[in-house]
């Protein structure tokens, strides 16, 4: 007579419907400007992931200055290098401080979204406020934006990556435009609420012979 428990946990193979990798491709909120790169959000979303025993590889493709069009330039090298099944867009922002044409913006992030999901990546789209002395006009329509491709190309969104850190003094830099090292656990706290229900949950099985 023996009793044998058994846990088996659903992790990351092929065929479980599980993500395997993670490419993140953004801007400098993402690039962790002005501190070390293991302080900054996509680095502390990668120990998140490992302190639940899950092995998924995180890719940080983000540079600081980057724009919607440079995304366009890169991301399919980066798809093709990386084959991630999800792709964490959070691009638009210097798009919006240069005072790029709303319909540009809109267009290069759709393409950006449509590139993803070609490559067979789940899609999360990283919404972006601008400052208020932009005008409503161009900053209401500029935020519009992520809900509008949210809704029409399927893809999940965060609202406002920024939520909670922006408007508060003590979570940003001197320029007033960057979160600082104590923002980072605030941003991917944003980020994870819509991320984890892109993450295929990890199943545990009991099994009891005797």
């Amino acid at each position: 007579m023996f009793r044998l428990l058994l846990f088996v946990c659903v992790l990351l193979v092929p065929g479980t419907g599980a993500a395997q990798s993670i490419l993140v491709l953004g801007d400098s909120l993402s690039a962790a400007y002005g501190m070390p790169v293991d302080q900054g959000w996509v680095a502390l979303m990668r120990q998140r992931i490992e302190q639940r025993q899950v092995d998924i590889e995180v890719v940080n493709a983000s540079i600081s200055g980057e724009t919607t069009q440079g995304g366009i330039t890169r991301l399919p090298a980066l798809l093709a290098q990386h084959e991630p099944d999800i792709l964490i867009l959070e691009l638009g922002a210097n798009d919006g401080l240069r005072g790029t044409p709303l319909p540009v913006i809109r267009q290069n992030l759709s393409r950006l979204i449509t590139l993803g999901q070609e490559a067979g990546a789940r899609v999360l789209l990283l919404g972006i406020r601008l400052p208020p002395n932009y005008g409503p006009r161009y900053s209401d329509g500029f935020y519009s934006i992520f809900a509008e491709l949210s809704e029409s190309q399927q893809v999940a969104r965060v609202p406002f990556l920024m939520d909670g850190v922006a408007l508060d003094r003590a979570l940003m830099q001197n320029d007033g435009l960057h979160p600082n090292s104590l923002a980072q656990p605030r941003l991917l706290d944003n980020v994870w609420t819509q991320l984890q229900d892109l993450l295929a949950p990890a199943a545990a099985v009991v099994t009891e012979a005797g």
